[in-house]
């Protein structure tokens, strides 16, 4: 083979080589610069990172070799590493961006369905829901983000394995770090290790700011799905995304007892009076079960129902029970150990219960109806 056609084959390649952050191959990317090949097989690649000491380096040079290597003719390779430019720099994020200015990624005509996980109050299992639910619906074959919106009690970093992990910054573009398959922005990726401890105390205009910067800065690409994962109650967090996001659909999570009932419903008013749409309830810590197969309600039970009875009144479509989950030991530790029951214990209760919210969930898909197409008829 000559040359050219060694080179050609180095270059069909490397377009296998995916980005870790951006998920892209890299010679969409322009990572790739000169590519030559000596007489001898001798391949010199030219890869151009997006930052200095960008966190995927090592994994992107070794595929970028092993790419190159793997090409029949080739008897040796050398990657020359060097950073991207300003204006390189700036080209890409514009390439990404379909070449918008720094608007909301997920806009009316977005046609990726958005979720607003909510609760009453705090302690109900809400981040482990969100984060095992992602997560599920990636092992479905989806593309899935989640927005940390708790900005006060932030813990989808820790559920997912995240812990101490940062963003990285390419210009003004945020690369959110990815957990199990899921992308991930949290306000506690943003504190140093000596302030994980400490409390975030923001008003409203900050809050607000806050989350219209992880919607327009951060890079989530093209999601089938985006979760987000709101504080509980019903404070400035909430109705700034009811704002952004009015699409969001709302899912509601409970605890079976009926007092929790009111509270609860309370979130799902507040969504609504921002224009979202509540879709159904979530009742965690329904029972534990006892070596004798029996179930001790520890938390009282009926309190889904009662969440779906109150938000079905007055309205056409009913809100339903997407599942009842129970108590379970599996949930807890995966959480703390950063490794989501769904991966971890699939065949237990409370992950089957899960598995079966995102399996009603990745049936909806990514609808078109009520969206404009952007066509015109002559």
């Amino acid at each position: 083979m000559t040359s050219e056609q060694l080179r050609a084959g180095i270059l069909s390649a490397l377009a296998r080589v995916i980005d870790p952050e951006i998920r892209k191959p890299i010679t969409e990317l322009d990572m790739i610069g000169a590519v030559t090949v000596s007489p001898e097989g001798q391949a010199t690649v030219g890869l151009r990172l997006t930052i200095v000491g960008c966190p995927a380096a090592d994994t992107i040079e070794r595929d970028v070799r092993e790419a190159a290597a793997s090409v029949t003719g080739i008897s040796s390779v050398a990657v020359e590493v060097s950073v991207m430019s300003r204006e390189q720099r700036t080209a890409l994020t514009e390439k990404l961006r379909g070449g918008r200015t720094r608007v909301a990624q997920f806009g009316p005509d977005s046609l990726t369905r958005i979720y607003a996980i909510t609760s009453g109050k705090g302690g109900v299992g809400k981040s482990s829901i969100t984060a095992n639910l992602a997560v599920a619906l990636v092992d479905r074959g989806l593309t899935v983000g989640i927005v940390d919106a708790d900005v006060f009690g932030f813990s989808i970093p820790g559920i997912l394995g995240l812990a101490g992990a940062r963003p990285t910054r390419v210009g003004e573009m945020i690369l959110p770090p990815i957990g199990c398959g899921v992308k991930v922005i949290s306000i506690g990726m943003f504190l140093e290790p000596s302030e994980s401890a400490r409390a975030v105390s923001w008003r409203g205009p900050m809050l607000h700011r806050t989350m219209q910067q992880f919607l327009t800065d951060v890079y989530f690409g093209d999601l089938d799905v985006l979760l987000l994962d709101l504080p509980p109650g019903t404070g400035d967090v909430a109705i700034s995304l009811g704002q952004l996001l009015p699409q969001a659909e709302v899912i509601v999570v409970t605890t079976p007892q009926p007092a929790a009932a009111e509270v609860a419903e309370r979130s799902a008013i507040v969504a609504r009076q921002t224009g979202q749409k509540v879709i159904g309830v979530i009742e965690n810590m329904a029972g534990l079960v006892q070596p004798d197969g029996s179930i001790l309600d520890l938390f009282g039970s009926g309190g889904g129902d009662e969440v779906a009875a109150r938000l079905s009144r007055g309205q056409d479509d009913p809100v339903t029970v997407l599942a009842s989950i129970p108590i379970s030991v599996a949930l807890r530790e995966g959480g703390d150990a950063g490794v989501p029951i769904v991966r971890s214990a699939p065949t237990d209760p409370a992950s089957v219960a899960i598995a079966s919210v995102a399996d009603g969930l990745a049936s909806r898909g990514r609808g078109l109806a009520g969206r404009k197409l952007g066509l015109s008829v002559r």
